[in-house]
Order: C-alpha cells, then sequence, then structure tokens
C-alpha cells in the first residue's frame, strides 16, 4: 500500500500551499495605460511578505495609488514622473522607447500594459541596449544576461530595485529558511524521492538513477516526477544539435 506523494498533495491543495495572499498589500504592477502623464510622490516604503525587495506605494496627482518596487535611494515623500514625459531620473516610470541607451531599469513590462514583467528581484536590473523605433521595439539586456526585445510603448522604472544585499545573509538555522518559505508557500522541508522507499515515490529504492527516463505528459500525478515532457533527450538529440550548428 502506496501513499500520496508530495505533487499529488501539492496538486490536491490545502493550507500548506496555498499562497497566503491575504499578507498582501496588493499587487506590485504599474497603473492603467490611459495615464499620459502625471506626478505623483511617494507615500511609504514597506516590506512586503515573500518578496525580497521593497515596495513603495505612490499617489499620483489624480489620486491614483498603486505599488512599485522601491529603487535604490528612494525616500518618503520623493516626488514621481509618470508617462510619456517622465525624465529618466531614479525612480521615476518612463515609456521604454525614450530611454537613452546604457540606462538601468527594473520592472520592465514586456508588452504594453501587462504591468511589469522583467528584473523585479531584489537588486536587479536590466540595460537598455538599442532602440528600434521602425518595428516599436527596445533591445534590453536581462539581469541573466540574455538580451531580448519588448514593446518600446511599454514602461519601465529608472534605477537598481533596492534590497539586493540580502543574498549574502546566510540563513544560518532551518527555522528562518522555515519562516521564509512559510512566507512564500514553498513546502519545507522537502525530501528528495531518490531518498524514500519505492512505496513511498517513484524515485524511491534506485529505481531511478541520476538522468532517469523521463516521464510522459500524459502520465498521472503519481507518476509524473522528475523530468516529464521533454522534447529532446539522449546523444541522438546531441549529434542533431551538433550538425545543425554545422
Amino acid at each position: 500500500m502506496g501513499k500520496r506523494i508530495l505533487v499529488q498533495r501539492r496538486g490536491r491543495g490545502g493550507s500548506q500551499f496555498r499562497s497566503p495572499s491575504w499578507k498582501r498589500d496588493g499587487p506590485v504592477r504599474y497603473p492603467p495605460l490611459n495615464l499620459t502623464v502625471g506626478r505623483g510622490y511617494v507615500v511609504e516604503i514597506m516590506h512586503e511578505p515573500g518578496l525580497n525587495a521593497p515596495v513603495a506605494r505612490i499617489r499620483l496627482e489624480n489620486g491614483v495609488e498603486f505599488l512599485n518596487f522601491a529603487a535604490e535611494g528612494l525616500y518618503v515623500g520623493q516626488e514621481i514622473e509618470v508617462g510619456d514625459l517622465a525624465t529618466p531620473k531614479t525612480g521615476n516610470i518612463v515609456i521604454l522607447g525614450r530611454v537613452p541607451e546604457g540606462t538601468m531599469v527594473f520592472n520592465v513590462e514586456k508588452r504594453a500594459g501587462d504591468g511589469g514583467k522583467f528584473a523585479r528581484a531584489g537588486g536587479t536590473y536590466a540595460v537598455v541596449v538599442g532602440q528600434k523605433p521602425e518595428e516599436n521595439k527596445t533591445i534590453i539586456r536581462l539581469p541573466s544576461g540574455k538580451v531580448v526585445e519588448v514593446d518600446s510603448r511599454g514602461r519601465a522604472t529608472v534605477g537598481i530595485v533596492a534590497g539586493g544585499g540580502r543574498i549574502e545573509k546566510p540563513f544560518l538555522k532551518a527555522g528562518k529558511k522555515y519562516h521564509r518559505a512559510k512566507a512564500k508557500a514553498w513546502k519545507y522541508p522537502t525530501v528528495r524521492g531518490k531518498a524514500m522507499s519505492p512505496y513511498a515515490h517513484p524515485h524511491g529504492g534506485g529505481s531511478h538513477p541520476k538522468g532517469g527516463t523521463p516521464v510522459p505528459k500524459t502520465a498521472p500525478p503519481g507518476q509524473k516526477v522528475g523530468f516529464y515532457g521533454s522534447r529532446c533527450t539522449g546523444r541522438g538529440c546531441v549529434r542533431a544539435r551538433a550538425q545543425q550548428k554545422l
């Protein structure tokens, strides 16, 4: 007789896996696109549970309030410019097509109006590499080093996300990691499947060596663990990729 493995319990839901969204102050995203230009100020800088960067509450002159990640050097009461005519100064929310090359930005929109998708973690930033005005595209380099094209009509915040030194401090004890996981709805601690017995996990009992055979996407939840639905595996795929490069 087996038992429900972790992936099955996670899929069923429950208090251990439910995201504590009631602790959040709201979504961290830009206001709607119908705001062409505006000014506002920073009302407060808050700690948001589950996020590794401080969040600033910004109130515009028309009364609209929204949350955005705080830039390094941002302070309460600072004036913020938002929209088409915003200047590329730290903390201002600008249009990507009007940002000079080499500017560091964060919370970058992939498409105009999506609220911000790229470079949102503490201490991260993207760099504007170039502009393609004829295609309405802006080329940016992400924190990972990857270069992507995004919509020039999208928005971004000038500067670097605050809170960049958090990862330099070690957890020191398991209790700290437990509370961190609880804020983010992670399951902690987790046990490796290969360390379990065969009745408790498909990888248990040494039946699933390192690498292993991928599981099909049509497998049931109790079997769908490890690498599943891989499109390219094995030596033959490596050879095919090498021939494509040649």
